[in-house]
């Protein structure tokens, strides 16, 4: 009985485990051109590529998300530094001093200006979603 089994498994994995062959047609066209640098590269690496690509479609912004170090503008009360955000709130960091290790955090709401503890003001602008 055991030798009849093994010989049923054999022959059902012969044809069970058997490779698919896939022929193409006529119709079908080959090129034999070099593939562009996105067409090799992989997830991380070909956005990485398309977004510093100029094209109507990929704008080539290296930052579109916001999240690069924004320079400081003069952030008096009358004239806060401008933070961009689509949406209604935005958690942000001031680097008080030059040479501080330390960063303090604060969340920023729609119209209203904030002042840091170093009394540097903010206040939250909308941009456009991407």
């Amino acid at each position: 009985m055991a030798s009849f089994c093994r010989i049923v498994a054999t022959a059902a994995r012969k044809n069970v485990w058997s490779p698919a062959v896939r022929c193409a047609s006529s119709s079908v066209k080959v090129s034999l051109g070099s593939p562009s640098v996105v067409q090799h590269a992989a997830n991380l690496q070909s956005q990485t590529v398309l977004s510093k690509t100029p094209s109507p479609t990929v704008k080539g912004d290296d930052n579109p998300f916001d999240v690069k170090v924004m320079k400081k503008g003069p952030g008096t009360k009358g004239e806060p530094t401008e933070i961009p955000s689509a949406f209604d709130a935005r958690l942000i960091g001031c680097i008080c001093e030059d040479e501080s290790t330390s960063i303090s955090w604060m969340w920023l709401h729609k119209g209203e200006p904030r002042s840091c503890e170093c009394g540097h003001w903010y206040k939250l602008v909308h941009k456009a979603p991407l």
